[in-house]
């Protein structure tokens, strides 16, 4: 049987160990691969995390306790533990996350503890951070605010990054 679905299509498949998943691609090979152990663990639930595709469009809130990468197009607010961004994806609305890795262009706020804004993003909107690096590059039109999760006042941290150099 000849399988229609378009190679984007994200589906999930149980593995071999009991009440664990996996996220596998449709293509020549069918089986799930399973996931890193430590993909996932910094705030979503271990190992689960979904995948918006370059073609896809969602108009409307996103609200996820997993992990979220969005390679698409987003009219509405995102919320999320993780988040991913690529750089050809388009967010309008409020983003807040406990992490981000920002590539792609965003109109609204961002609140964010852990921040990574990559050259090719644009931020449209302010942001609230805790700790944040910025690649050479990048474009925020807003203000920053740093936030702190503690009760006294703390030094902001920005960190700027040449070309080479890696985000942490």
């Amino acid at each position: 049987m000849v399988s229609t679905a378009p190679e984007s299509v994200v589906h999930e498949a149980r593995t071999s160990q009991p009440g664990k998943t996996a996220m596998a691609m449709f293509n020549k090979s069918r089986d799930a691969e399973p996931l890193p152990a430590s993909f996932g663990t910094q705030g979503g639930k271990r190992g689960v995390f979904s995948v918006l595709g370059s073609d896809v469009t969602i108009t409307g809130n996103i609200a996820a306790t997993t992990d979220l990468h969005i390679e698409g197009t987003v009219h509405g607010d995102v919320a999320c533990a993780n988040l991913v961004q690529g750089a050809g994806s388009h967010i309008t609305g409020n983003v807040q996350a406990e992490t981000a890795r920002l590539a792609g262009t965003i109109d609204g706020t961002v609140a964010v503890r852990q921040l990574t804004v990559e050259r090719a993003a644009r931020i449209t909107g302010d942001v609230e951070y805790e700790d944040i690096a910025m690649e050479k590059g990048a474009s925020i039109d807003g203000r920053l605010k740093h936030i702190s999760g503690t009760s006294q006042p703390r030094a902001e941290t920005v960190h700027l990054l040449g070309s080479g150099d890696a985000a942490g």
